[in-house]
């Protein structure tokens, strides 16, 4: 780089620490003001945030957004000296310290890193991404916000007439820059949004317009808030896992052996799982006798009590022991042979949630009925609206998750309550809340060999639409 070059950057950055040096003592009660915005900020990323997470804010002014952030650890940095006095004095709990973005010498890696307004600032964009490699380990979680440049001239007129403080000329960023930069800097973007139309509160208005207005299709590309999630980039070096595959079946005797016979060996450790649920014909007497036909293999069998795959997939989870927790459709209408698929999708960090796919490949002739496909694809779009991340194929049997990621899930069920009978929504739901990835991997979807589809395609139907209801509720509209 020239030496004009170096000379315009450190003019602009002494431009903004002094713009901030003497914001310092007034940005308290600036942002008492604006209480309704900044707090839905708040807000939103505590939605993802736990509370035994680890979290830097970069950026972190006088505190007072990480304050009210969840984690057990917080640690905040700003290369505003001011800022940093003025954070430390008011909460002494959480650790501050003096650093520029682009020159992080912090220790410790973070679970959660948040960048609330602050890409305008940065000199250096490239930079400070490159400099977060040094603060994140493999499961970090990036969570970046800034303005919609379509405010632009809304922001100035709003500095023009003093409703907005005067700020330095910021880099105006656009969703695909900083989705550029992230990837450059060996991130990749799993989820983008918008929130906020109206930054202010008008009692009623301001609730209307912000939590359903503004997150419809279309109208949702105006507001202000916009939010980038990105994770590392980044191929696992190969490490061997053990699994505990669950299989629920209910009336499924004649499948049983064949799902052993079929059964591909991967990982260290495969431990299956049966789990017979209120059969009307002898798969529980055929279930028992599993073990001792097939010693070769690990199995577990046992009665599920209440009703529902979902019941069935909740009673084997928690008798798995594995690492990896798999589902297996008794049907074997997802091949057995595909799960080595899920497998390495999982352990190389494609992703930290694997959703099988029915609808990518051709089925075989009588594997889906045509209502059951439009239905299908109905919800497919439906959901990838509401999680902000692309999904298929919901009620694919086939999904895969780690016992460490479920056992989270767990202790966030209360969030969403045991409302699903199926089992894949509360799996795929528990998911988004803890900011996981979430990967579709395409199957071959095989026509049944024996029985009858469990499947109701009105009543469950109706079920599901009670789901979008319910995931409107709780996750876009929340």
């Amino acid at each position: 780089m020239d030496q004009h070059q170096n000379k315009l950057r450190s003019k602009r950055r002494l431009d903004f620490l002094a713009h901030f040096e003497k914001l310092a003592p007034k940005l308290g009660q600036y942002r008492k003001r604006f209480a309704y915005f900044w707090n839905d900020i708040v807000r939103y990323c505590n939605y993802f945030i736990h509370e035994d997470e680890s979290v830097l804010e970069v950026g972190c002014a006088n505190g007072d957004m990480l304050a009210k952030m969840k984690g057990r650890k917080k640690t905040g940095i700003d290369f505003s000296p001011a800022m940093i006095g003025i954070a430390k004095a008011k909460y002494s709990h959480i650790d501050f310290h003096v650093q520029d973005a682009e020159e992080i010498s912090l220790e410790e890696k973070f679970d959660t890193i948040v960048l609330s307004h602050v890409t305008g600032y940065f000199v250096d964009v490239l930079g400070v991404f490159n400099a977060l490699n040094k603060v994140c380990h493999h499961r970090t979680r990036i969570i970046i916000n800034y303005y919609n440049f379509l405010w632009e001239p809304v922001l100035r007129l709003g500095e023009f007439v003093g409703i907005k403080r005067k700020s330095p000329r910021q880099n105006w960023l656009t969703r695909k820059d900083l989705q550029t930069f992230l990837y450059m800097a060996g991130y990749e973007t799993y989820r983008t949004t918008r929130r906020v139309l109206i930054p202010v509160n008008i009692p009623v208005i301001s609730w209307v317009f912000n939590k359903y207005i503004g997150r419809l299709p279309i109208i949702n590309q105006l507001c202000l808030n916009q939010y980038i999630f990105a994770r590392p980039l980044c191929d696992l070096p190969q490490q061997e896992y053990s699994t505990s595959i669950v299989i629920p079946a209910r009336n499924e005797s004649g499948n049983l052996e064949n799902a052993l016979r079929r059964m591909p060996r991967f990982g260290t450790r495969q431990e299956i799982i049966f789990i017979e649920g209120n059969s009307t014909d002898d798969t529980w007497e055929q279930m028992q006798k599993l073990p001792a036909r097939f010693p070769e293999w690990e199995i577990k069998i046992d009665q599920q009590t209440g009703k529902g795959k979902g019941d069935a997939v909740r009673k084997g989870f928690s008798m798995a022991t594995g690492d990896i927790l798999m589902i297996l459709d008794a049907d074997l209408t997802v091949p057995p042979e595909d799960l080595p698929s899920f497998y390495y999708a999982i352990t190389r960090n494609k992703g930290e949630f694997i959703n099988g796919s029915r609808l990518v490949y051709p089925m075989e002739k009588k594997a889906m009925r045509m209502l059951n496909l439009l239905g299908n694809k109905f919800f497919s779009l439906m959901f990838s609206w509401l999680l902000e991340q692309h999904i298929k194929d919901t009620l694919c049997g086939t999904k895969v998750i780690f016992k460490k990621d479920y056992e989270k899930l767990i202790q966030n069920r209360s969030f969403f309550g045991e409302f699903d009978p199926f089992g894949d929504f509360d799996l795929i739901f528990g998911a988004y809340k803890l900011n996981l990835k979430i990967v579709d991997l395409p199957i071959r979807y095989r026509e049944r060999v024996y029985g009858e589809t469990n499947i109701s395609r009105f009543s469950h139907g109706f079920l599901l639409l009670k789901m979008v209801g319910y995931a409107a509720r709780k996750i876009k509209f929340y």
